[in-house]
């Protein structure tokens, strides 16, 4: 499989898995899990061609690590990033002292007035390291890497979730704990 058509399919397995399922008339459980096999034939009549073994490396393969299989791998998710409503059954766990989080700048004078908020999607996403928060911000323009006082948050009672590609989760960041 060539580079090329790993990341169309990965594109297009986004949108499926993350936002519209109905796009391909695929139905996701509660928790954001699809069928395998159901995916694949569904996949096929919207001309992306895969077996169960390329499906397995684009997983493998996903520079985010995007995708998780169930211990069975006969079911597949998202791991974070949804606009639809599911459940992820994700634990609040503890986060580090600080996390980060990658923004164009053109976002910096609303972040600072309103915070960091999740827009369509379930959770806002941080980063344990400033790489990774810099790749996410210098997709929407010049970037700006903001520094998140979680420790302080989880303090004052605010969760936090870490997704199985070790994004982390919350819903909201008060501007109070937002550092540049």
């Amino acid at each position: 499989m060539t580079e090329e058509h790993k990341k169309r399919i990965g594109k297009f397995l986004s949108l499926v898995l993350r936002h519209e399922p109905q796009k391909i008339g695929l139905e996701l459980d509660e928790q954001g899990w699809a069928n395998v096999q159901e995916l694949i034939e569904k996949f096929k009549k919207h001309r992306y061609h895969f077996s169960m073994e390329e499906l397995e490396e684009i997983v493998e393969t996903n520079n985010k690590q995007r995708y998780s299989f169930n211990e069975k791998r006969n079911k597949i998710r998202a791991n974070q990033g949804h606009s639809i409503d599911i459940d992820l059954a994700l634990s609040p766990v503890e986060p580090p002292e600080f996390l980060y989080h990658g923004t164009a700048t053109r976002f910096l004078s609303s972040i600072m007035k309103e915070g960091i908020i999740k827009g369509s999607r379930q959770h806002v996403h941080l980063s344990s390291d400033k790489e990774t928060a810099e790749k996410v911000g210098s997709r929407h323009g010049k970037v700006c890497i903001l520094t998140i006082m979680t420790g302080k948050m989880h303090e004052d009672g605010v969760l936090f979730y870490c997704s199985d590609n070790g994004v982390w989760l919350t819903d909201f960041v008060d501007v109070k704990y937002i550092s540049k």
